[in-house]
Formats: C-alpha cells, structure tokens, sequence
C-alpha cells in the first residue's frame, strides 16, 4: 500500500541524509545532530515528569492485580509533526466552514428539520438515532450553538499522484477529549528541547483555555460579565479525568460532580463553603444519558435532578448542548458535505471519505464481499472500539464481524482502508515511521476559532492504524509554522 511520509519525501525513505520535505528540513538537520544517548535520555525525563504530574488515562476493562482499572501513562513522542502554514490556513477554513454547518444541522434537527423535508437525509435516520433527544425539540440554546467544543479528527493519505491530502475520518461533537495532551506535549517539548523553538517559528497553543473560557462565556443566559462557570465531571474514575481537573484549573472555574449541584426554582446552583452559587454555565463532561435522572437514566448519580427544567427554561447554558450527539453519529457523517452546500451554499474545503452505508442494500452487498479489504465500523462505536480492520484481521475474526454486521447493518458504515501519513517516531528501536492522525479543538461561541494544529495521535505498533490512546497509541507535539 502506497505511503505518504510527512518530513521524508520518500515514504520509504527515514534515515538521515533521506530527501527531506522543505518545511522538515531545519528539525531535520538538527535530529541529525542528537546522539542516541540523549534522546533516550529527555525520553526518560519526559515519562518521569508526566509520571509526577499524574498525566495518565484509565482503561475500562483492562484490571490490575486489585481488580480496579488501570491508569496508564500517555505514551509521548520526541519528535513533533509539523504542518506548514500554508496547509494549516487551508484546513483551518474547512474547519470552520464544517462545524458551522453542523451546528446549523443540529438547530434545524430540533426546529424545522428543513433538511428533511428537503429530502436530503432520511427522517428515521434522525429520528431513529440513539443520539436524537426529542426533549429538545423547539428548545433554543444561546447563539444557536450547539456543539462549542469539536475535535475533528483528520488524516492524510496519498491520492492518485502521491502527494498527501487531507480528509475528516471523524466529527466529534458530545464531549471531545485529548485537549489537555496537545497542551502538556507542547510545555514537555519547550521543556526539553527549548532551543528548537529559537530555530523555529512555532504557533502557540498555551492560549488554549483563555479561548475556551471566553467560548463557554459567551453561551451564557446571564447578562453578567462574569457569568458563572463548572466543569461537571463524572468523578476521578473516569478515564478523562486528568482533563477534567486541568482544564478547571487552567480556567480558574471550579471542578463539580453531579453532588454539588442542585435546582430549585428552574436555576442550577452549586453548593459552597458560603452557601449556594448560581451557575450559568456547565461545561460537561459527562454523556446526555446521566445528566438527569428526572429525564433520562433514573438510576444516574451523575447528574443533577432537574437540570432540564433549568436548561429548557433557559436558565443555564450546558456546552456541548443536550442533543448534540445527533451530528457525530457516523450514519450521519456521509452526509457532511451536503449540510455545507444546503445551509452555507458552498464547496466542501475539506473532503470526507467515501463511506459505504450498510443500511443500503447496494452498499450492504459491496461490504459484505470486500471485508478483508475494508475498514467497518459502528455507527455509535468510539475509542478503536467496535472496528474491523479488513487488512490486518484473520479469517475469523472477519467471518465473526461478517455475522454482526448481516444481524444489524444499518449499525454499520464501511470505508476503504485509508494509508494513513506516516511520521518519524523515537520507539525502542531507534527512528522509525509510524502512522499517524490529527484532532484539531473547533472552539464556536461568538465566532469560530481555533489555536493552530491540535493533538496528533500515533500508533506506536509498526503497520498499525489504529492511533487511540486505549489501543496502545501515543502523543506528538503538532507544530504549526507560522510564514
């Protein structure tokens, strides 16, 4: 399978004195310059300081020796993946043109539903999603924004005349992760090697949560100035939890479980040391279905009772918005392009990747007769999870998803199997190239903005796809050059 690298120009080739690309070359001449022994030794330095800082993520169903979940270390790369300014203005306009059309989506899905109507999406394929909230239907949230923090997830892979092209795998719109990696890679990166960064113009993405905060405060219902803002958290187990606490703390907000709030009267308060604070704003990080028991699950402790009543009162702004999981379902993904023509009139910047929808018969026999070549997924699956892999799979592990996949196709989209980029990775054998993704933070409050690049996510197993942190992948620090 054909491969794009991003610093060789050459895929094959990733030894020094390689042919490097031009925006490569002055890290490439300095990795050049680095001896093994120093290397292995700011590796070393950079697992022992994310150690003590508690930099880790939980694996559910993956127990130690006392039965509780294991937390492991973000496995963290030495050597960045660097985007050229050029590139990143170009991806930066799909990025905005794409999340300003879903948002326009999810607003319509719970208003006039235009786009069906306009019979470009199925109905049961809105009103049958797990993700579909009818109790927000007719609600309005602030500014009509419903997803205020996205994490695109995009990759690049060869096309016909061998050079790189980027393409969105992914929309997540619930409750996007990873955020705080990108910040703590690039502080490591400064950390250890602070003289690339006098060779370099490297665009900051320290700013990260001053915009974020100003995002959530922009969603707020309160005329105040200093509107009110959480973090909900579902608590220290959850595998995010770092983020959770570092994000609240990076904003200077308070850190609450579902426990520390409580309505009455139709307005969310937060329990303090000095009696009850109104809340304005409740960035979540917790799933629609445990947010109130009153509403969904009956038997969550995560939530807060009443918050809906709060929420459709519009008395509390919840960032991303109840219901927003209806747009990152991957049913909904192959329609992407034509919400950006329908509500913005316009080309796609960004392509997507031909997908095949298992609910259609057509695409359905298609799947079926190619699986050792294709990549099948679930619709609701998530974290490398319920994927096959066609060209890195056995037999039977074919004929097993063969079977789930003719029990329920409409749970099921298919995709070529894409050559993702490769990188230059530090791994125990020396410089090695690995595969690799991107997921750039999409913040919308008043406008859409960014910090440039995001986190790219490697696989660190040699000839894997599969980049999640909970299937083995890894960090890198993404260096967008500023021109």
């Amino acid at each position: 399978m054909q491969r794009f690298d991003e610093m060789y120009s050459q895929a094959t080739a990733t030894t020094p004195g390689s042919p490097v690309r031009a925006h490569y070359k002055a890290y490439a001449d300095w990795l050049a310059g680095q001896s093994e022994q120093v290397m292995l030794a700011r590796r070393e330095e950079a697992e022992m300081i994310f150690r003590r800082v508690g930099i880790t993520f939980a694996v559910y169903g993956d127990k130690d020796e006392s039965g509780s979940g294991t937390e492991r270390l973000i496995p963290f790369d030495l050597i960045p993946r660097i985007i050229p300014a050029n590139e990143w203005q170009s991806m930066e306009r799909g990025l905005v043109q794409r999340v300003t059309a879903l948002n326009r989506f999810i607003h319509d899905v719970y208003h006039d539903q235009e786009i069906i109507k306009a019979g470009l999406i199925p109905e049961e394929q809105i009103l049958r999603n797990a993700q579909f909230r009818p109790e927000m239907m007719g609600v309005d949230v602030p500014h009509q924004i419903y997803s205020h923090i996205s994490g695109i997830d995009i990759v690049r892979a060869p096309n016909a005349q061998g050079e790189g092209e980027y393409y969105v795998l992914e929309d997540n719109l619930r409750v996007p992760s990873g955020v705080s990696y990108m910040l703590e890679d690039r502080k490591m990166m400064m950390r250890l090697f602070p003289d690339l960064f006098n060779r370099h113009r490297v665009a900051p993405v320290a700013h990260y949560p001053d915009l974020l905060l100003e995002t959530l405060r922009a969603s707020s219902p309160a005329s105040s100035a200093e509107p009110t803002v959480v973090v909900l958290t579902p608590g220290m187990y959850n595998s995010a939890y770092f983020e959770h606490a570092f994000l609240a703390q990076q904003m200077g907000v308070e850190l609450v479980e579902g426990q520390d709030l409580f309505v009455k009267d139709q307005f969310v308060y937060m329990r303090t040391t000095r009696g009850p604070k109104r809340v304005d704003v409740i960035y979540r990080r917790v799933d629609d279905d445990f947010l109130d028991p009153k509403v969904f699950r009956p038997n969550s402790t995560l939530g807060c009772a009443g918050l809906m009543d709060a929420y459709r009162a519009g008395n509390v702004a919840i960032c991303n918005a109840v219901g927003t999981g209806v747009a990152d379902d991957k049913s909904i993904y192959p329609y992407v392009p034509q919400m950006i023509e329908f509500y913005l009139g316009e080309k796609p910047i960004l392509k997507n990747v031909p997908t095949y929808m298992c609910r259609k018969s057509d695409d359905l026999a298609y799947t079926l007769a190619n699986l050792k070549d294709l990549v099948v997924k679930e619709v609701h699956g998530a974290g490398g999870y319920g994927m096959l892999v066609g060209p890195a799979s056995t037999h039977a592990e074919i004929e097993d998803f063969r079977k789930a996949l003719v029990a329920n196709p409409s749970g099921y989209i298919a995709q070529p199997t894409l050559s993702l980029s490769s990188c230059p990775t530090y791994v125990e054998s020396g410089v090695a190239p690995r595969h690799i993704d991107l997921r750039p933070f999409v913040l919308s409050g008043r406008t859409v903005q960014m910090v440039p690049g995001g986190l790219t996510r490697v696989a660190l197993k040699e000839g894997s796809l599969v980049v999640n942190s909970s299937q083995g992948g890894g960090t890198k620090d993404t260096w967008i050059l500023q021109s």
